[in-house]
């Protein structure tokens, strides 16, 4: 009779478990590091880039060492405006920007984030986006373009200012004749309401305000404009605009790069896109807060914008798109998408949102300070 406990009967059953044990472990790629090479469409040392480097490390740190983002800030390999372009043909990997840098490659782009948006805030552009058809909309409009990239949109931005001025301007006609940066469709619709726009990338604004040759300009936050350098050419502040109320970011990726990846890296990506949107507008709450606070403490004057502004801004945004609609099937596809959602959705919002600055005004206002 043969001895259970023998070495070959040993050595035997050791390599039996081993073998059943590598089978029921799950199956862990090896494959080396793939390393990625983005650029934003932001000076180094705005919050703006900033967000892109949170969305490249949240990647990161979820894919361990199979994958690495590295985001360079604009002008590093190309001019910001030509970024779309070199992720498309692989001069880049992807990229960090917003759609309305694109508008002169098919007016319709503009319409994710330009204009009020039928009455949605950011957020609820995004949720058009992404629930309401406007993903298979920007997708076919970059296929039209021939385009080979893959657009990922994220990150609700808080309501834009109306922007910097030398002078607040009180109503309609103080528009008239302003030197004035703007972006995608804002330049027709403030072009309309008398204004001379030059739609400058982020880190020119400053400078050409400094240099005279724009009076004023619109850029995104208190963060962004306080870092940038608005406060040292322009003392006053215009709160509040239709021009850009529902804008969001967009990382892009080279349509073939990310094809070759696995679908568990895919999949890492999709997530931290969604989890980025929510860091985001965190951040941005947290950021914007305390840098309004510092721009008030260092003399900045800032005034709402006049709701008679405000409604020239619509009447101008009507015209303006009305244009564009007869001009681009593809802007009047775009148009009617997010008119339907905005219908349903705005409806629903504006009934069940209470008003947040009545019980503000109850803790906050002059009443409660007195009391």
């Amino acid at each position: 009779m043969t001895d259970s406990k023998s070495p070959r009967r040993r050595s035997l059953l050791k390599g039996a478990a081993v073998a059943a044990g590598a089978m029921s472990a799950p199956m862990v790629s090896m494959a080396q590091t793939t390393s990625l090479r983005f650029q934003s469409t932001w000076p180094a040392k705005d919050i703006f880039h900033e967000y892109a480097q949170d969305f490249a490390k949240k990647v990161n740190d979820m894919a361990g060492n199979r994958l690495k983002i590295e985001v360079l800030p604009a002008g590093s390999v190309v001019p910001a405006f030509q970024l779309l372009d070199a992720v498309a043909k692989g001069t880049l990997d992807g990229g960090h920007g917003v759609v309305a840098y694109w508008y002169g490659k098919n007016s319709a782009l503009a319409l994710w984030g330009s204009g009020p948006g039928f009455g949605m805030d950011a957020n609820m552009v995004l949720a058009w986006h992404n629930y309401g058809g406007g993903k298979a909309l920007i997708d076919e409009i970059y296929k039209s373009l021939n385009l080979d990239v893959v657009s990922y949109l994220y990150g609700p931005m808080p309501t834009q200012p109306l922007g910097w001025f030398k002078k607040p301007v009180a109503k309609v006609e103080d528009m008239k004749g302003l030197k004035f940066r703007t972006v995608g469709l804002a330049v027709d619709v403030f072009t309309d309401m008398g204004t001379a726009v030059n739609p400058l990338p982020g880190g020119e604004i400053v400078p050409a305000l400094d240099r005279g040759l724009i009076d004023a300009a619109e850029f995104n936050n208190a963060s962004s404009d306080r870092v940038l350098g608005f406060p040292d050419v322009a003392k006053n502040c215009m709160l509040q605009s239709f021009h850009q109320s529902g804008e969001q970011f967009e990382i892009l990726f080279n349509k073939a790069k990310l094809a070759a990846l696995p679908a568990e890296l895919k999949s890492v990506i999709d997530y931290a896109v969604q989890a980025s949107s929510a860091d985001m507008s965190w951040k941005a709450i947290q950021r914007n807060s305390q840098d309004y606070i510092e721009l008030k403490k260092a003399g900045i004057k800032f005034y709402k914008t006049p709701d008679a502004i405000l409604r020239a801004q619509l009447a101008s945004w009507d015209k303006t798109v009305a244009k564009k609609a007869a001009e681009n099937p593809m802007f009047k596809k775009v148009l009617d998408s997010q008119r339907a959602f905005a219908e349903r959705a705005g409806q629903w919002q504006n009934d069940y949102t209470v008003d947040f600055k009545m019980a503000y005004n109850h803790y906050f206002g002059a009443k409660a300070k007195k009391s």
